[in-house]
C-alpha cells in the first residue's frame, strides 16, 4: 500500500470556539501484518482503524502498514523501523501514534521514548470512544471499569497522567472520578465499581425474568457497529434511540414494545454494537447488558450491506457472541442500507445468503416483510381463545393481561370479555372462563 493511497480521504479537523480554531489532536496509524493475517484483512483492518480513531476525535494524518515475520518482544516493530517512522511522525507534528495491534505495557512505554509522543493500541481508542458515549449510570460504570482494568498494568512511568482528565486518545480519564496513580486505590476503586454493577446486574436480571415470566416473546437486534441497529429499533417502535452514520453512536441497552401486523406484540431489545476484535475488558464489563441478548428467543442479527466486508462484519459478531454464549439462539440475517447497494452487488448477497432478509430501515423498504416473519416465528407457541371472567375475578383478569396478548376487550354488567392469545403451556389456567 503506497503512502500516496494511504494519504487518500485524509482530512484535517478542527473546532471552532468562540471563532478561535483550535488544533485537533494529529494521529499517525501503524498496522503490522505478520505471516497468519492476510493482507486484505490487515489492510481492512487498518482502514476501520481511521474511522476508530476520527470517531475518537482525533485526525488520522497518515498510516503505515509494516509486515513482519514476527513481532520484536521489546519495540514489537523493531528498532530500526520504529526510528524511521519516528522520523517521519515528527516531520508530521504528529501527537500520538496508534497501533492496530494490542501492544503489552513494556512495548507502548518503549515506543513512546523512541516516537517522543504518545503511542497507544486499538483497545485504547476502542475504550476511549466508550468513554465519551457512556450516558447511563450503567454504561459509565462499565466503561469506567474497562479502562481501569486496562489501564492498571501500565501505570509504570505514567506519573500523574492516569489522575487526569486529557484531551485525546490515551489521555482520557474515566470522569470525575479522576485516577489515583496508587496501584492499592485503583484496586479498591475496581472491587467498588465491580460491586455496584453487581447490584445494577441483580436489577436488570429481575426486569427480564419479569418479562420471562409474562412469557412475552423476545428478540434482541445483534450487529457490527454502524449496521444500522437503532435505526432500525426506531423504525419498528417508533422509539427516539439516538442514531447516527458514526461507530458506537450508541452504547446502551434498550428495550422497546414492537408491535405485529395482527396486533400482538414482542420486546425488542437493542445493545452496544460489535467490532472486530471488541476488546476483552468491555465484553466482561458490559456481559450484564449483554445478558439481554442471552435471553432472546432470536437474534435479528443486522448486517450493513454497504460495507465492503459484510463478510468480515458476520464472523465479528459471531465472535462475541460465542464469548458471551449466546451463539445458539437461533439468528435471522438482516441485511440493511439496501437503498445504498448497487443491484449486482445486491443479487451477489441474495445468492450467498438466501435465507437472509433485505431490508433498509432508513426508508422502509422491507420492513413489512420483517414483521409478517416474526409474527410466523413467534405464531407457533400461542393459541387465541375468547374468555369471560366475572368482575369479582380481577386477578384472573390481570394475569390473562400479563400472561397473554389481549387483542380486544370489551365488557357488559357482569363480565370482561377478551380475546386473548395464550402461550399453549399456559391455556390450561384459564380453561373455566373459556366460551366461544
Amino acid at each position: 500500500m503506497t503512502r500516496e493511497h494511504q494519504a487518500r480521504g485524509r482530512r484535517r479537523l478542527t473546532a471552532t470556539v468562540t471563532d478561535l480554531e483550535v488544533r485537533v489532536q494529529r494521529a499517525f496509524l501503524v498496522g503490522v501484518q505478520l505471516p497468519s493475517i492476510d493482507p486484505g484483512e490487515a489492510d481492512r483492518s487498518l482502514n476501520e482503524l481511521a474511522l476508530l480513531t476520527d470517531t475518537a476525535g482525533s485526525d488520522p494524518v497518515d498510516m503505515e502498514l509494516v509486515r513482519r515475520q514476527s513481532p520484536d518482544p521489546a519495540i514489537f516493530i523493531g528498532k530500526g523501523k520504529a526510528q524511521e517512522l519516528a522520523g517521519l511522525t515528527q516531520a508530521l507534528d504528529i501527537d500520538v501514534v496508534v497501533f492496530d495491534n494490542d501492544l503489552s505495557p513494556a512495548q507502548q512505554r518503549n515506543l513512546q521514548k523512541l516516537f517522543e509522543c504518545d503511542v497507544v493500541d486499538r483497545e485504547a481508542v476502542i475504550l476511549d470512544i466508550f468513554a465519551q458515549h457512556a450516558r447511563s449510570r450503567e454504561g459509565s460504570l462499565q466503561v469506567e471499569l474497562a479502562l481501569l482494568r486496562y489501564n492498571l498494568p501500565r501505570l509504570r512511568g505514567k506519573g500523574k497522567v492516569l489522575s487526569q482528565q486529557g484531551a485525546g486518545i490515551g489521555t482520557r480519564g474515566p470522569g470525575e472520578t479522576k485516577l489515583e496513580t496508587d496501584r492499592r486505590k485503583i484496586l479498591t476503586r475496581i472491587s467498588k465499581l465491580e460491586h455496584e454493577l453487581k447490584e445494577l446486574s441483580k436489577t436488570r436480571s429481575t426486569q427480564r425474568k419479569a418479562r420471562r415470566k409474562a412469557e412475552i416473546p423476545q428478540a434482541a437486534l445483534v450487529g457490527y457497529t454502524n449496521a444500522g441497529k437503532s435505526t432500525l429499533l426506531n423504525r419498528l417502535t417508533e422509539a427516539d434511540v439516538l442514531a447516527e452514520n458514526r461507530l458506537f453512536s450508541t452504547l446502551d441497552s434498550t428495550v422497546r414494545r414492537c408491535t405485529l401486523p395482527d396486533g400482538r406484540f414482542l420486546l425488542l431489545s437493542d445493545t452496544v454494537g460489535f467490532v472486530r476484535r471488541l476488546p476483552h475488558q468491555l465484553v466482561e464489563a458490559f456481559r450484564s447488558t449483554l445478558d439481554d441478548v442471552k435471553g432472546a428467543d432470536v437474534l435479528l442479527h443486522v448486517v450493513d450491506a454497504s460495507d465492503p466486508d459484510p463478510q468480515g462484519q458476520i464472523e465479528a459478531v459471531h465472535d462475541v457472541l460465542e464469548e458471551i454464549g449466546a451463539r445458539a439462539i437461533p439468528e435471522y440475517l438482516l441485511f440493511n442500507k439496501i437503498d445504498l447497494v448497487d443491484p449486482v452487488v445486491l443479487g451477489r448477497l441474495r445468492n450467498i445468503h438466501p435465507d437472509a432478509l433485505f431490508i433498509s430501515a432508513e426508508t422502509g423498504e422491507g420492513i413489512d416483510t420483517l414483521l409478517a416473519s416474526l409474527g410466523e416465528v413467534f405464531e407457533i407457541d400461542r393459541k387465541l381463545v375468547r374468555l369471560q371472567i366475572p368482575y369479582e375475578r380481577g386477578d384472573v383478569l390481570a394475569a390473562a393481561h400479563r400472561i397473554g396478548e389481549v387483542v380486544a376487550e370489551k365488557h357488559d354488567d357482569a363480565f370482561a370479555i377478551l380475546e386473548v392469545r395464550l402461550p399453549l403451556g399456559r391455556v390450561g389456567e384459564f380453561e373455566e372462563y373459556v366460551t366461544g
